[in-house]
């Protein structure tokens, strides 16, 4: 006669939330300088959409 065994099988289920992702090079859309110039960089959201200006072209927009 064959006997069966019973089994309890416990598993620790835990959320894993993945979190994506991009960095890229901050330069000013009119002269292409960067923080590395020694320039601040600030965001400007105009029509056409977010802009990245250097302390000298952002007060001219």
């Amino acid at each position: 006669m064959m006997k069966m065994q019973s089994r309890t099988i416990m598993q620790d289920s835990k959320m894993h939330n993945e979190i994506q992702s991009s960095v890229s090079i901050m330069e000013c859309y009119v002269c292409g300088k960067g923080l590395s110039d020694g320039h601040s960089i600030s965001a400007k959201t105009l029509s056409n959409g977010i802009v990245l200006f250097c302390d000298v072209h952002y007060s001219m927009q």
